[in-house]
């Protein structure tokens, strides 16, 4: 009876639909991080800047629009990254350190505004969320049209993130630059690149990203604010990176799996299994880390990564 209702057609487009949406804010933010560690700086406090990103968003969303919230998430994600950019690239403060503080200061920061905003007392608001786009003819093909041509806007806007960031990395100046910095930034400085400049641009994008990433949470799928709603996504946005070798195109396919084993784990709980929800809770975190641990031991990073660097190299 279970194996029947997993073949339905409604299930499968379902478990499709679902599996998009949740794999798109790790896109936004994954593949943000992917340019910051290109770089040669590690951001752990991606998970940070999403929730500062999602409350953000809410706000933006519950006292104007949706589209001032994401912008608002956009740039409170980008401050948080200029903050992060301060400490590990103009101080050089160890980046794992500053990393975890910033996580802390945007849960606690988070949590701090919607408890100002929206008393204790009051219930939360629902908002009314993102809209679906229908794309004339390809959203009438059956399944398919309903997966990926009856979506919102960001959905869209990730997908082309995704195509358009593959081709700025390694077809274009500004992407060589860019591994470039990471992989030997005295050799980059030498030809004239700048390399704090290289730094900072990257980690304000990524910043932006994972911001967005957590505003799509709060009006795309909760459509409402959450403490800690981020659930150590920004954290699964980092190992997506390393999972797809710094390659976007690959991150993508990271997220979605990520996405796919979160989808089935709630339709396997539907289907009322005789077993402690907590286990099927768990099966996409560690499949994650199974699957991380295997590809990690064949990824290598870009060579600067997490190594301060000083003008002139010294």
């Amino acid at each position: 009876m279970i194996v029947l209702e997993l073949l339905d057609v409604v299930f499968i487009t379902g478990f499709l639909e679902a599996t998009i949406r949740i794999a798109t804010p790790l896109v936004f933010a994954a593949i943000g991080e992917t340019f910051v560690e290109r770089s040669g700086v590690l951001n752990l406090g991606c998970e940070g800047m999403m929730l500062l990103g999602a409350i953000a968003g809410f706000i933006g969303a519950y006292w104007g629009n949706l589209w001032i919230g994401l912008a608002l998430a956009l740039v409170a994600g980008a401050s948080i990254a200029l903050l992060m950019a301060f400490m590990s690239v103009t101080l050089r403060i160890n980046q794992i350190i500053n990393g975890i503080v910033l996580w802390i200061f945007g849960l606690g920061l988070s949590t701090y505004i919607y408890r100002a905003v929206i008393p204790i007392k009051e219930p939360t608001p629902l908002l009314t969320g993102l809209q679906p786009i229908y794309i004339p003819f390809l959203s009438d093909i059956p399944i398919l049209g309903k997966v990926l041509f009856q979506q919102n806007a960001l959905i869209y806007i990730a997908l082309l993130l995704v195509i358009v960031s593959q081709v700025i990395l390694f077809r274009t100046k500004v992407g060589l630059h860019i591994i470039a910095v990471g992989e030997n930034p005295r050799a980059a400085e030498t030809l004239g690149i700048n390399v704090f400049q290289i730094r900072f641009a990257c980690l304000l994008f990524g910043g932006a990203m994972a911001g967005l990433g957590g505003a799509f949470l709060a009006v795309g799928v909760v459509k409402t604010f959450v403490e800690n709603m981020v659930a150590a996504r920004g954290f699964i946005a980092v190992a997506l990176v390393i999972f797809g070798k710094w390659r976007p195109l690959r991150v993508l396919g990271g997220a979605l799996l990520f996405g796919g084993l979160e989808a089935l784990q709630m339709r396997l709980l539907a289907l009322g299994l005789d077993v402690p929800y907590q286990f099927p809770a768990m099966l996409p975190y560690i499949l994650t880390i199974v699957v991380l641990i295997l590809v990690a031991r064949k990824a290598e990073a870009p060579a600067s990564l997490c190594i301060p660097y000083k003008k002139g190299g010294d």
